[in-house]
């Protein structure tokens, strides 16, 4: 199935440094999942790495990290339904005008979907801890005891398809 474009396509972001400088800045993504009670979005600390598409142009490939206890909504949402969509963003401020709905506000957001894998191997419940401990507290010691990685849950998200926008004033990177 073909996407949508964009329809202020003249806002959109697609530099890779400047769609990797608006993840950089945000604080929270915002997970949308959905389970036998409804839909639900869930605010989440993460982590996230992204590869380089190869030099036949093929689009770079994102993983975002999370981590959360091993019961719960999201957890049970996840695994029997592990399609998820994904929201970022950076606040800029007021755009003033000469009139009331001339009134707008500067923002740079990430929209993003794709698949929730529970991650189970120890070395890659440590890697993706240290990709949110990597964006949480740059340069912070981090260690990881093994009884602690054993209980925590870590999941990734493989993401199919990425956009960025930004509304003027706000240029990251």
């Amino acid at each position: 199935m073909g996407h949508r474009e964009m329809r202020r396509a003249k806002r959109e972001v697609t530099e890779l440094e400047e769609l990797r400088a608006i993840v950089d800045a945000a604080q929270t993504v915002r997970v949308a999942s959905h389970d036998a009670e409804g839909l639900f979005i869930v605010p989440m600390s993460f982590g996230y790495e992204v590869v380089e598409g190869a030099a036949d142009g093929a689009e770079p490939r994102w993983t975002f990290w999370l981590h959360c206890a091993g019961e719960g909504r999201k957890s049970d949402a996840w695994s029997a339904d592990p399609q998820v969509a994904l929201e970022l963003d950076v606040e800029g401020g007021v755009i003033s005008g000469d009139f009331s709905c001339a009134y707008s506000y500067a923002f740079a957001s990430i929209m993003a979907s794709g698949r929730a894998v529970r991650v189970t191997d120890a070395d890659e419940k440590v890697r993706g801890l240290n990709a949110i401990m990597a964006h949480m507290a740059p340069g912070a010691p981090v260690k990881f005891q093994p009884e602690a990685v054993s209980v925590v849950d870590v999941w990734r998200i493989d993401v199919d398809r990425l956009t960025g926008k930004r509304r003027e004033g706000m240029r990251l990177g």
